[in-house]
């Protein structure tokens, strides 16, 4: 399963790290190595959880969508003035904008 920040068939930093502190507990089965591996996926769960309640992840998605609006519409309007440009992208920050502030009004808890 990718997750966002993967790019093909590679894993995740922080998955190839807590990987990493697996096969060292596994092939060591020391209790200093355990404690690693527990560390490692305490940092994991608690950023994952965050990313939840705060929308972490779904801001930069709408982000990156914004920014792909404007230069889709700078792409298929490649004659468009400054003036059609700047309504452009203050429309899509308008959206990214309430998007985001919807975010902020969808409890979780």
């Amino acid at each position: 399963m990718a997750s966002p920040g993967s790019t093909g068939g590679q894993m995740p930093n922080a998955q190839l790290i807590q990987q990493l502190a697996l096969l060292n507990w596994l092939k060591s089965d020391s209790a200093q190595s355990k404690e690693i591996l527990t560390a490692i996926t305490q940092v994991q769960v608690a950023r994952e959880i965050f990313n939840r309640l705060t929308g972490g992840d779904k801001v930069e998605a709408y982000k990156k969508e914004c920014i792909l609006q404007v230069a889709d519409f700078v792409q298929k309007n490649p004659n468009a003035s400054q003036r059609q440009l700047n309504a452009e992208v203050e429309k899509q920050v308008l959206i990214f904008a309430a998007r985001v502030q919807a975010l902020d009004s969808g409890s979780l808890l």
